[in-house]
């Protein structure tokens, strides 16, 4: 049963249904065990492998530093270092700029990104759940507001399409378009290098005449729209960004400077690969000197091994959330149990997946560092220890 209930751009929408029984009850959390189960799997595979990665990328950066060759952009090339792994720190070069000829823009960098937006409907939707005469309902409010947004929203999907309908498609369509030739100093990027290049700045039109009167200059944004102040759905605004400067050119800027870690082939960087098995292809911008460039890789790779940690004891502290649902399930009609039950459950699920993460973390280094694997385990166990430390004294008690 659905009662609806209107107000200009908002309306109301409440859904009536019978509260399910023990039975489905007791069938919705037998799924959520198999869900569990999964997810409490695929915990381990994460915990264990990410420290294989954390540490094979350590010792790949460390072999890489005690090798690396640092050279001067400046300096003619020298195929001595053909196959060795170099570091190079200058500014970026390419053969011609990137152009636009729909709107006239040209630019001498590595990427020129045309970002297009049109003024839509946008549909909001906001629930609550509460019971009423044995039934359980649903009552879903719907807002509707005209927005700017860089992809096509399907007003079909909407609650209430009738007067809240949007474009199929866009009039203009957003592109990147990436330079052929990249290179600093002597040598030339390739391309796992050049996709790196992404710190992307808003081009100005701060000057930039208008081209016709359905084309407006306003906000760094040119606007297929006469008064850009007033849009109308259907309209479109269209903003350029462009990433690494290159070249000679004063407009917009002067050419951004970075610094590479990879491997000299010739008069190209490739990535190197280690006897660890990674591949070394390195890009940042600015001017750093290898032993920064290395220490940002070290600091991203600790932040990436924490962030995966993190992720995995979520997947197994959920993944044991709801194997043990059904037991939540099986008491639910009785409130004051249900209450114990439910906090036990979450208590038990943290200790355990706390536990068995560390344990994970540790089989993981047993191989290469058995100390601290036996320190990780033995953190690991200090729930368990003071669990049964407790015990006789509550028993004395």
């Amino acid at each position: 049963m659905t009662e609806a209930f209107s107000g200009g751009d908002q309306h109301t929408r409440v859904h009536s249904c019978q509260s399910p029984g023990f039975l489905q009850r007791l069938s919705d959390s037998t799924g959520g065990v198999i869900v569990g189960i999964c997810l409490f799997t695929l915990s381990f595979y994460v915990l264990f492998t990410n420290e294989g990665r954390a540490l094979r990328t350590a010792m790949s950066l460390d072999e890489g530093l005690s090798q690396v060759v640092s050279l001067h952009p400046d300096m003619s090339l020298d195929h001595q270092n053909h196959n060795r792994l170099v570091h190079l720190s200058g500014p970026l070069h390419t053969s011609q700029p990137l152009y636009d000829p729909n709107y006239g823009i040209s630019v001498q960098a590595v990427k020129l990104k045309r970002q297009v937006e049109m003024y839509q409907w946008v549909e909001y939707s906001e629930s609550r759940d509460y019971k009423e005469n044995g039934e359980t309902k649903t009552e879903t409010t719907y807002t509707y507001n005209t927005e700017w947004r860089s992809e096509v929203i399907n007003s079909r999907h909407f609650d209430q399409e009738v007067g809240h309908i949007n474009p199929s498609a866009m009039a203009v369509e957003s592109v990147t378009v990436v330079a052929p030739d990249v290179w600093v100093g002597k040598l030339f990027l390739s391309n796992g290098l050049i996709e790196q290049i992404n710190d992307f700045h808003t081009l100005s039109l701060q000057g930039f005449p208008d081209a016709n009167t359905f084309l407006t200059v306003y906000d760094d944004y040119f606007y297929h729209t006469a008064n850009p102040r007033r849009p109308e759905v259907g309209d479109v605004r269209v903003r350029f960004a462009y990433a690494g400067l290159s070249g000679d050119g004063l407009y917009p800027g002067p050419p951004h400077k970075v610094s590479i870690v990879a491997k000299q082939q010739g008069d190209k960087l490739t990535p190197f690969r280690t006897r660890s098995g990674d591949s070394l292809e390195i890009l940042y911008m600015g001017e750093l000197t290898a032993e920064e460039v290395f220490a940002k890789e070290h600091q991203l790779n600790v932040m990436k091994t924490w962030a995966l940690r993190v992720g995995g004891w979520a997947l197994m502290f959920l993944g044991i959330s709801l194997s043990t649902r059904i037991i939540y399930t099986l008491v639910d009609w009785v409130p004051v149990v249900r209450e114990l039950v439910s906090v036990g459950l979450k208590m038990f699920a943290f200790s355990v997946s706390c536990s068995l993460s560390l344990f994970t973390i540790a089989a993981g280094w047993i191989f290469y560092r058995p100390l601290l694997a036996v320190l990780i385990s033995a953190l690991a166990l200090l729930p368990v220890i003071i669990t049964h430390a407790r015990a006789p004294n509550k028993k004395n008690q």
